[in-house]
């Protein structure tokens, strides 16, 4: 799995960054360890909102389902959100099958993401 991350300043009032995360190959249990840590750091390094970007993700299993969970958990503890974006049609429906698309919030794009968050 590749993981990437950056920062982004959206155009607002707010001086808050919004770290976004781009995952891309399997998500599955031999992931969850550098995703859950790669979360937790962008949460901690930004002290804001979390974009993850997983239109490179072809497979997600229970695991990376529930590190996604954990994560959205962590940045709430924070005072922050989590947005996913950019899910492929087999990522969608096990999110759809699963319900969990209506825990998360789901975008179709990072930059519509960061612009909600920036609301």
């Amino acid at each position: 799995m590749q993981i990437s991350m950056r920062e982004v300043k959206p155009m607002s009032k707010s001086d808050q960054t919004i770290a976004v995360v781009g995952l891309s190959g399997r998500f599955d249990a031999h992931e969850v360890p550098q995703v859950r840590q790669a979360l937790m750091q962008a949460t901690n390094r930004t002290k804001g909102h979390v974009v993850i970007d997983l239109g490179g993700v072809n497979f997600i299993d229970s695991s990376g389902l529930a590190c996604l969970v954990q994560g959205m958990k962590y940045c709430r503890e924070h005072g922050a959100d989590q947005i996913l974006c950019n899910l492929q049609q087999p990522v969608r429906i096990i999110f759809e099958l699963t319900r969990l698309d209506r825990a998360f919030k789901i975008m179709v794009s990072v930059e519509e993401a960061t612009t909600a968050l920036a609301a």
